[in-house]
């Protein structure tokens, strides 16, 4: 094992390049069983399988924008289809929290350029295997010199270089990536990991997002924000907090308690761009924790996206306008805020129709989101051969609007992993600016 990210872009793009081609590769060679007469069902699920393992295993040991990309479409295989589903379901969901460790040594001098060549006296204990390492950095557990139990954030030598290597290379293969999650929009989202990544790098801008959502939700009743200890550019030391990873819900946990942790999330989601003037741009389960009090554990604050006015009253209007079946109010409000290109020719009804995703779960006291829920929207709005693919061809996602747009669906798809029911309409209406109104 190297003693960092791979940085050379030749050998990086060869390793992308590998996900799609191979993948490919193993469709064809299904098809040839099935010609000497294999079991298609059999077959497919191999050919899925196999294609999982190949995804984790090049996207977890490049880390980098590679495994960062891994972990955005994990939040998304809620709506892959079954044929696919278990054997990604399974692999995404490890990019959420693991990937191969650095050695022991460089994470050692990683943490002497950063907090000094005396940095093991400012710790008590310090663990050198990774309690999780993920696409940019990995985290450690230690003791501080104060007593107090604290999660070491590292982050990976070569990051920076790798991340936006690997993101420029997946731009070039996203179209063959694409049938690899069907049902999801890759250019944009890969665009908008490149616009973001950039903050993510530098660990003091995360603590500085993480003190003021700790600061906002002291002593909240159903979020807890881990205090911020110590920071530097490439390392950082927060409270430990130990609760049950969200992804262990999503595997086995019951009803009620779905149904809980959804609610908590919702809350947190809509309440902190009015609370902290920020929202959490990260929403994929690796960065949740349900504590024994009941209570919701928030990691992980490299991603956010600033909203000093809170969120977009807009925003707000325009789904109480749909929810309504206000069309025609709702299609004037689309143009005016430039989310109908000029030109294009869009019926009322059309608009109403396409928010679907959003409004669903608006139009009851209670929504049960579900991944057939999920999937139904993603097979809608992606077939060519429906009407709504034209809509959606035809609208536009002014800048401004991008990134709570993005959450905000990841966070409908994290619900719908959950199998959540939740009096979602109740959330929106008390903390979306122009919902209730």
């Amino acid at each position: 094992m190297t003693d960092d990210i791979p940085r050379r872009s030749v050998q990086r793009s060869a390793r992308l390049a590998s996900l799609p081609l191979g993948f490919a590769s193993r469709t064809a060679a299904g098809w040839g069983r099935r010609l000497a007469g294999g079991d298609q069902g059999e077959i497919s699920a191999d050919v899925a399988r196999r294609g999982a393992e190949q995804l984790f295993a090049v996207l977890g040991e490049l880390k980098g924008g590679a495994m960062k990309f891994g972990q955005a479409l994990s939040v998304f295989e809620a709506a892959v289809p079954d044929e696919l589903a278990e054997p990604y379901r399974e692999a995404l969901t490890r990019l959420q929290t693991a990937a191969p460790p650095m050695p022991a040594a460089r994470t050692h001098r990683v943490l002497a350029e950063q907090f000094g060549r005396g940095w093991r006296e400012r710790f008590r204990e310090f663990d050198d295997t990774p309690a999780a390492a993920a696409s940019i950095g990995q985290v450690h557990r230690a003791v501080w010199h104060d007593g107090r139990d604290v999660a070491v954030k590292v982050q990976y030598p070569g990051a920076q270089e790798a991340v936006m290597a690997d993101l420029r290379q997946l731009q070039r293969f996203s179209r063959m990536v694409q049938p690899l999650v069907p049902g999801m929009e890759i250019k944009p989202l890969l665009a908008e990991l490149r616009d973001r990544m950039a903050e993510e790098l530098d660990y003091r801008d995360e603590a500085d997002a993480q003190r003021a959502f700790a600061a906002a939700y002291d002593g909240d009743e159903y979020v807890v924000v881990p205090r911020v200890v110590a920071s530097a550019p490439k390392a950082m030391v927060s409270e430990w907090i130990s609760g049950t990873p969200l992804s262990a819900i999503i595997r086995a946990g019951e009803p009620e308690e779905r149904d809980r942790v959804g609610l908590l999330l919702s809350r947190f989601h809509f309440s902190s761009p009015a609370r902290v003037g920020l929202l959490h741009a990260d929403p994929h389960p690796g960065n949740f924790q349900l504590l024994p009090d009941g209570r919701l554990c928030v990691i992980d604050f490299g991603a956010v996206a600033r909203l000093p006015d809170g969120l977009p009253y807009e925003l707000g209007h325009m789904l109480r306008l749909a929810v309504e079946d206000r069309a025609d109010e709702l299609l004037e409000l689309l143009r005016e805020l430039n989310f109908v290109l000029p030109g294009v020719d869009m019926s009322a009804d059309e608009a109403v129709v396409y928010l679907g995703p959003l409004t669903d779960p608006l139009r009851t006291d209670k929504f049960h989101f579900t991944r057939s829920w999920i999937r139904g929207q993603a097979e809608r709005l992606g077939d060519l051969r429906r009407p709504e693919f034209n809509t959606g061809r035809g609208l536009n996602l002014p800048p401004q609007y991008l990134l709570v747009h993005r959450v905000t669906l990841a966070s409908v798809a994290v619900l719908c992993q959950l199998d959540a029911e939740i009096p979602l309409r109740g959330v929106f209406e008390e903390w979306q600016p122009g919902f209730a109104s």
